[in-house]
């Protein structure tokens, strides 16, 4: 799931802005395009939660009668799986409760992480829309693929990149750490499954979460939707904060080290990526590092625009970076997920 990638124009000079002026508000019709994509998205991602807090649930497989059964397995399959669970839900409201819960939570992480670019944006008079959110099919991933602004004007100076770039994940992780707390504490015991499993591995805020709380993270234990709310707004915060092309992280990169570092560390985080790929798959038997590698693969085709170097970040930003760092440090896992 990829989320909050800004398109960044190049970089041209440009005078200072009245920020008192409208900067491109958004129009009747952006917004009714914005809602409507975020009240998919919450209908797409509760479904996900309904699925994500029914692991004992079990639909019914469609027959296969005749030849037409076979050629329609997969799309009626899909069809009478959404069918079940959305029928589970109508029946047990606590399931279909916990699923809002997921979807609320993990949307609060998502809006307030696009937010926090927003009105970074908005401080510094760059133009940008306002969030798009991206559903995801029914039962998919966590029913989303993330959202992200575009930004549609150049950014005027060195302090606004930081600013815009790490506004976003700074946000999010602040909104996320309060259900991260929430979804610690109501983990409830489970038991090694006899098949195939999917196991969420706990990055170090939650370790760190179970240390100070002394609630003891089974590898089993049975998941709830605060925790997994939570888990994937860490999650897409560590791929955001990737030092990596137009990622924030690559535009903090950017901002404090310039451009030749910025290229050179995003090399080495890619390369750092791929190797920890491959010994996620061998280890963990999980392939999702390959997608961490391909979506940096591309960043590092993508040029950053360059921007004015001639102003100094100054105390205060330099120790927002390091704050940045630190939460990328409680973020990122190498291998988010073991498959067993």
């Amino acid at each position: 799931m990829s989320e909050s990638v800004e398109i960044a124009p190049p970089f041209v000079p440009v005078a200072p802005i009245d920020r008192t002026t409208r900067t491109d508000l958004p129009t009747a019709r952006q917004w009714v395009v914005h809602l409507s994509l975020f009240f998919l998205t919450a209908i797409t991602t509760t479904l996900a939660g309904v699925y994500l807090v029914s692991p004992g649930f079990v639909p019914a497989e469609p027959p296969l009668a005749t030849a037409l059964d076979y050629v329609m397995y997969i799309p009626r399959g899909y069809a009478s799986v959404i069918t079940a669970y959305v029928s589970n839900a109508y029946y047990h409201p606590d399931t279909l409760f916990q699923g809002m819960i997921f979807s609320g939570s993990l949307l609060a992480i998502l809006t307030a992480h696009e937010m926090g670019h927003y009105l970074a944006c908005r401080r510094y008079g760059v133009a940008a829309t306002l969030p798009f959110f991206i559903p995801a099919p029914p039962l998919f991933l966590a029913g989303t693929f993330g959202a992200f602004i575009k930004i549609k004007s150049p950014i005027p100076s060195r302090r606004a990149l930081l600013d815009i770039g790490l506004a976003g994940p700074l946000a999010g992780f602040i909104v996320a750490v309060p259900f991260a707390v929430i979804g610690v504490l109501q983990l409830q015991p489970g038991v090694a499954s006899e098949g195939p499993a999917l196991i969420f591995n706990d990055p170090p805020l939650f370790l760190l979460l179970g240390w100070l709380f002394n609630v003891p993270l089974d590898p089993f234990s049975l998941v709830n939707p605060y925790y997994m709310s939570a888990w994937i707004g860490l999650l897409v915060t560590s791929l955001n904060l990737m030092p990596v092309g137009q990622l924030d992280g690559g535009h903090g990169t950017f901002a404090v080290f310039g451009a030749k570092a910025h290229q050179r560390i995003g090399l080495f985080a890619f390369l750092a990526m791929a190797t920890l790929s491959i010994l996620g798959f061998i280890w963990h038997g999980s392939p999702s590092g390959f997608l961490y590698t391909i979506l940096l693969a591309i960043m590092l085709r993508i040029r950053h625009p360059p921007t004015q170097w001639s102003e100094e970040l100054g105390t205060k930003r330099i120790l927002i970076a390091i704050i940045t760092l630190i939460v990328f440090a409680l973020s990122f896992w190498p291998f988010p997920m073991t498959i067993i």
